[in-house]
């Protein structure tokens, strides 16, 4: 095991040597200067365009442009094109406003995909299946930016409470409590929304998977012997039907950065998902290439999580 762990993340490490060139090689390809955007002025004089290329660097060969944004990125000395800020700094505070987002529409999918996937598959046929189907169709088919438009319409109508942004202007003189009963509830209808789709997906994948397992020989074996229902389902086929998800487990991470830009849009959720869409709108290519490679790093550590759960799942898995 030790072996394994050891190996895999040099593998993972000289993958992401080269993902960091190719996405560096590929972001400068595409076309436009970014000295030629600054939306606060966009009359710059040439010798102030020509002050921002040499201040960054782009009038240097591709490859030594490349190797001073990773000086610059490992130093802490790496600046954004648009407002010459710290590009880990900007990162950081978006990171710290995207985790709880994440993290409460993540847990929100799991917690509710798995028992109605899992109640669909054991009363298959049924009304509870059928209402099931019709609403994960439903809400995998509806665009999640028109669903979230009605959302917010229907929730400023009836209740007449803001639900757009992190928190209520205003409210600087209120209670810490107060405070804080705010930001969740701004938090919710995002987290909600964000986890509508994939509650849907995910909930269709518990009941196929259970589906294949509960007619499996040792399944029948398990109720012949005694075992109660749900000693047998949340024991025995549960944990055989887990493997694929563990993988989903693992692609879900990276969706910390992109898995949520539409939404952190339309609710003007100031996230790591808005900050790359306003980079590439700008063409700030520090930011564009910081935020794929900790992208990258995300995926990489998803998959290796991934790995080393499969292993605990399934015992018949050796490394």
């Amino acid at each position: 095991m030790t072996n394994f762990i050891i190996k895999n993340i040099f593998q993972r490490i000289v993958l992401l040597v080269f993902i960091s060139i190719i996405s560096h090689a590929i972001v400068h390809l595409a076309p436009g200067e970014p000295s030629l955007v600054d939306p606060s002025n966009p009359r710059m004089k040439a010798e102030d365009i020509q002050r921002i290329r040499a201040a960054f660097h782009l009038d240097d060969p591709l490859h030594v442009q490349y190797f001073y944004w990773l000086k610059d990125l490992f130093s802490g000395e790496l600046k954004s094109f648009k407002d010459n800020q710290p590009v880990l700094g900007k990162i950081w505070n978006r990171f710290l406003n995207s985790l709880p987002l994440f993290i409460l529409g993540t847990l929100i999918t799991w917690f509710l995909a798995f028992p109605v996937g899992i109640q669909a598959a054991l009363n298959r046929g049924s009304t509870l299946d059928k209402t099931g189907t019709f609403l994960s169709y439903a809400m995998i088919s509806i665009p999640g930016f028109f669903l979230s438009y009605i959302v917010i319409i229907f929730m400023v109508k009836t209740f007449d409470v803001p639900v757009i942004g992190m928190r209520t202007f205003g409210l600087e003189d209120s209670s810490l409590l107060f405070q804080s009963m705010d930001r969740i509830w701004h938090l919710t209808i995002p987290a909600l929304m964000s986890a509508i789709v994939g509650t849907a997906i995910l909930s269709r994948y518990v009941r196929s998977q259970m589906l294949e397992v509960i007619n499996k020989d040792y399944i029948r074996t398990a109720r012949a012997v005694g075992f109660s229902n749900d000693e047998v389902i949340y024991r025995y086929a549960l944990r055989n039907a887990l493997l694929p998800f563990i993988t989903m487990f693992g692609l879900t991470i990276p969706g910390l950065i992109g898995g949520s830009v539409i939404f952190e849009t339309i609710f003007a959720w100031p996230g790591m998902g808005r900050l790359g869409y306003e980079a590439i709108l700008s063409r700030d290519f520090p930011v564009i290439l910081t935020l794929n490679f900790i992208s990258a790093i995300l995926v990489l550590i998803g998959t290796f999580v991934s790995d080393i759960m499969y292993a605990i799942v399934d015992p018949r898995i050796k490394f």
